[in-house]
């Protein structure tokens, strides 16, 4: 279910929270599905409780998890509100990657289509 870099600078905690949202995103994770249990996840990937601990917690804080005790945690219903933070956060990210495309020499329509494509994307996810 989860690859990650060992040898990447990225902490392996925002590797797996980087992950989990991408399978939330792209709809591999449903609204209401449990995710592996911290102790499963450890074992399957090798790596130390505290760290599937903390990439949990910072998930919950963001609204992308809830955890419910005794149960474990499970996906947030997609009506997901992000909060002004989460949005001052992704646009930094998003204009870092817009100026990479242009460096590269990307036009405004290349990126224009792949925004329509995102688009269609999550409405294909959202009639599933």
């Amino acid at each position: 279910m989860f690859e990650l870099d060992i040898r990447s600078r990225k902490p392996i905690y925002e590797q797996l929270m980087d992950k989990i949202k991408e399978l939330i995103v792209y709809g591999v994770l449903k609204p209401d599905e449990q995710l592996p249990s911290v102790r499963s996840l450890s074992t399957q990937l090798t790596v130390n409780p505290n760290t599937i601990q903390k990439a949990y917690r910072e998930l919950e804080r963001e609204g992308y998890i809830y955890s419910q005790a005794g149960k474990g945690s499970f996906v947030s219903p997609a009506q997901h509100q992000p909060n002004a933070a989460q949005m001052e956060e992704m646009r930094g990210k998003l204009l870092k990657l817009f100026a990479e495309a242009i460096y590269l020499g990307f036009t405004q329509e290349e990126m224009d289509n792949l925004y329509q494509q995102a688009m269609e994307e999550q409405r294909r996810e959202q009639d599933d």
